[in-house]
């Protein structure tokens, strides 16, 4: 069959930083094509419909929606933001054939944009440039412009890439224009620029079917939907082969076939090439696999997603108080849970530990496992992890370590402790650029070890009263840069298990910051604050007054000061390598590794 383009459909990803209002953007959009009935209830930021994803105001997942406009269908897919997920947005951008990206009109293009807007110069996808949140009061279209523009130089776009469109928006209000003050009174103007400038999808309409599957989706009665974009032929119930490049074709049977319209997914009977679309009815189907048509099966070209940098060791948890709080506890539900996880997560890896109680998972960042695991924690499971450490990788006999970009936004006054924390880590400046937005800032970006930025970002807002900005980007391996210490003092470790008392806590909250209040379930071993000093300090929290018959004043009551709170993020920050954090639906808590016992000898003692 010959290429022809399909007309009336458009496919687009939506890029840009967390936070810059993309979801917000899609709302509107969404709104603007009387998607949402009048009574319909609408929440904020649709397309985040994950729990995490909300109460992180991130976007993890890729989703698909289409907006019709026009008599045209345009599919929207948004992308996550963050360089952690990179795996997500790498496969979702072979199903376009143009991306809007979408900046912020007072910060303009950041760190993360930079890694989706490469990729998707190298597949020559159209770029549409759209200023959002233009009514923000400090706003500075033009520079935001040209950054930008130097940005695609950069990354060493083409003449024609570099000649981007521009439309001014504000996703909050629902408008968009050509020029900064020219705003129209809906997004009309953002639609219009997509119809023109995106070009319409190339495909073969008459040949033989060919659909790459670039997403994975599962549901609890239908079973698992393979999304992906029809690239020749059309799509209807039947036999297929399942093909990919050097691996024998099987076949699979399609039992329903949707499309993605508004939110809902659609039955449909067939689906022609061009279309975005998923279907049932292939229980083992997987990612990067091309359904093609039985009697000569063709595969399209595989998705190649990049390694992984970070590995942490989950264990099942042997803590004092373990399988009180979790409904899955043994190592079987934890292997099936990361085996499912394995089918969508494209940039995970799992491998088999020391024993047969523990996994080695590998992903793109310490975000990208932190997710996975406070998934699993809301699920039920509990299981420890043990701290974070980067993939090291031999290269002509050299030792070869991940590097990364780090970019930090922080007031004047910090700037000083900025820099001695990344020296530190053996971090070298590549750029400092001072602005006078909010009361003067300065920008500060180094190249340094990914293993230096772990544990970073605590010190550096602690450092910065809470107000440096830290965004990181990959940069590929190089030779590895030496010892680092990430963390001076030691812990404060319970010697006993009990309840903890107030009495006992008043004496050790002078040797340190204490994560615990009084009335806490206290076990041996367990981490219950940061020793001002280093080395470990072993405290009874458990220790009691002794009663005494003898009639004493009222006791000098000593306030406590509150304890430090320590979310999953901050926990699994804090750990060095004999430290362990124990997840449960319930509670988290850090404990030390405890020592083995070989023979009735205590390992250490030998």
């Amino acid at each position: 069959g010959e290429t022809v383009s399909r007309e009336g459909i458009r496919n687009i990803a939506i890029i840009a930083h967390v936070d810059h209002g993309k979801t917000t953007l899609v709302d509107a959009m969404l709104a603007q094509s009387n998607v949402f009935r009048e009574n319909q209830e609408v929440e904020e930021r649709i397309m985040d419909s994950n729990d995490l994803e909300r109460e992180r105001g991130i976007t993890i997942l890729s989703k698909n929606t289409s907006v019709s406009y026009k008599d045209n269908k345009i599919n929207i897919i948004d992308t996550p933001g963050h360089a952690d997920f990179g795996g997500e947005v790498e496969r979702v951008l072979r199903m376009c054939d143009g991306v809007l990206l979408l900046v912020d009109s007072v910060e303009g293009p950041m760190p993360q944009t930079r890694f989706v807007l490469k990729k998707a110069l190298e597949l020559d996808l159209r770029v549409v440039v759209v200023v959002n949140k233009i009514d923000r009061p400090a706003a500075r279209p033009d520079f935001v412009i040209d950054t930008t523009f130097e940005l695609f130089c950069e990354l060493g776009a083409s003449d024609e890439q570099c000649d981007f469109p521009v439309v001014y928006a504000s996703g909050m209000r629902g408008v968009a224009g050509p020029q900064p003050e020219e705003l129209a009174e809906n997004l009309e103007p953002l639609f219009e620029t997509i119809l023109e400038e995106v070009p319409c999808p190339h495909v073969v309409v008459d040949g033989p079917l060919q659909m790459l599957v670039t997403n994975i989706d599962f549901d609890s009665h239908k079973g698992r939907i393979a999304i992906g974009r029809v690239n020749a032929g059309k799509l209807s119930k039947g036999e297929y082969a399942i093909v990919k490049p050097g691996e024998d074709k099987r076949v699979g049977k399609v039992s329903e076939v949707f499309t993605f319209s508004n939110f809902q997914r659609e039955t449909v009977d067939e689906v022609q090439a061009g279309d975005i679309c998923a279907f049932t009815g292939m229980g083992d189907i997987s990612i990067g696999e091309t359904v093609a048509c039985k009697v000569a099966p063709k595969p399209l070209a595989s998705i190649e997603v990049e390694r992984p940098t970070v590995r942490m060791k989950f264990l099942v948890n042997t803590s004092p108080f373990a399988g009180q709080e979790g409904e899955y506890v043994t190592s079987r539900n934890i292997r099936n849970r990361l085996e499912k996880e394995l089918e969508r997560n494209l940039a995970l890896v799992v491998e088999d530990g020391d024993s047969a109680d523990e996994f080695i998972v590998c992903g793109r960042g310490t975000l990208h496992i932190t997710i996975l695991i406070e998934n699993m924690r809301r699920e039920g499971f509990e299981f420890q992890i043990g701290p974070p450490s980067v993939i090291i990788k031999e290269e002509g006999g050299k030792k070869m370590e991940p590097y990364e970009v780090a970019v930090v936004e922080v007031p004047e006054q910090y700037t000083g402790a900025c820099v001695d924390l990344m020296g530190n880590r053996s971090g070298q400046m590549l750029d400092m650029t001072t602005s006078d937005i909010n009361g003067g800032s300065t920008t500060i970006k180094y190249r340094l070890p990914t293993r230096g930025l772990l544990g970073l970002r605590n010190q550096m807002l602690t450092a910065t009263k809470g107000t440096a900005v830290l965004n990181t980007l990959f940069d590929g391996y190089g030779e590895w840069s030496g010892d680092i210490k990430t963390r001076e003092n030691g812990s404060l470790v319970a010697s006993e298990t009990g309840q903890s008392t107030q009495y006992a806590l008043k004496d050790i909250q002078e040797r340190g910051q204490l994560f615990i209040g009084a009335g806490k379930e206290v076990y041996e071993g367990q981490i219950l604050g940061i020793h001002q000093r280093s080395g470990d300090l072993k405290v009874n929290a458990a220790k009691a007054k002794k009663a005494t018959n003898v009639r004493s004043n009222a006791e000098i009551k000593v306030p406590l000061a509150s304890p430090k709170d320590m979310s999953l993020d901050d926990c699994i920050e804090y750990i060095v390598d004999d430290e362990l954090v124990e997840v449960t639906p319930e509670s988290i808590r850090m404990r030390k590794v405890p020592k083995k016992v070989v023979r009735g000898v205590k390992k250490g003692a030998m």
